[in-house]
């Protein structure tokens, strides 16, 4: 096996980065960071309602700031693609500015590498609503994860528990089936021709 070979079992085609890809990437998830700073204020006020109801709830607004990563890979379609969306509207978020300073890059890195996993763990070759979904909740558990030990450590097994669960909710429903729609969305008027992720219709529904 000569080296050409060797790059194209090693490197698939498919998943190497195109310049197009780079781009529209970065302009996805720099687009999402600037939602994350109008949602770094919004959800203050939501944050504390939830928490009146009952104390940990406030995980559910958590999908406002998970779903960079999956709409970016579900886009893209390439590895790397969950963690650099992710990554790259944390970095927007700071440098804006908010209340958790450096550890929003912490953050982001944590959230994208989740919702990553999914994706690298079926091959990045399924693209469905059940995969982004689970994406999405991968997404929320690390999430709730690294809040419970940065911002609650010490907090009770009952608050825990509701937080997680919260989160990983919010992170399904928002980061993964509304992240879906909007590709799918998308997809259906051309924006997204030139990638796999635009070819809605061509190819069955197990791929997509």
């Amino acid at each position: 096996m000569n080296q050409s070979d060797l790059d194209r079992t090693t490197n698939p085609p498919a998943w190497r980065w195109r310049v197009v890809d780079i781009v529209v990437a970065s302009v996805l998830a720099v687009a999402a960071g600037l939602v994350f700073v109008l949602w770094n204020i919004a959800s203050n006020p939501i944050g504390a309602s939830l928490t009146a109801v009952l104390p940990g709830l406030q995980g559910l607004a958590g999908g406002g700031w998970l779903f960079a990563g999956v709409l970016t890979a579900l886009v893209i379609r390439k590895p790397g693609a969950a963690l650099y969306g992710e990554l790259v509207a944390a970095t927007v978020s700071a440098l804006v500015g908010n209340q958790w300073g450096v550890l929003t890059l912490e953050s982001g890195l944590v959230q994208g590498a989740a919702a990553e996993l999914v994706f690298a763990l079926f091959l990045y070759r399924r693209w469905n609503l059940p995969v982004a979904v689970l994406a999405g909740a991968a997404a929320g558990l690390a999430m709730a994860i690294n809040d419970l030990i940065l911002w609650y450590p010490g907090s009770g097994t009952t608050f825990a528990v509701i937080y997680t669960a919260s989160g990983i909710v919010s992170g399904a429903l928002i980061a993964g089936a509304l992240s879906w729609l909007v590709v799918r969305s998308l997809a259906k008027t051309g924006a997204l021709s030139r990638f796999e992720s635009g070819r809605v219709g061509q190819r069955s529904p197990a791929i997509r």
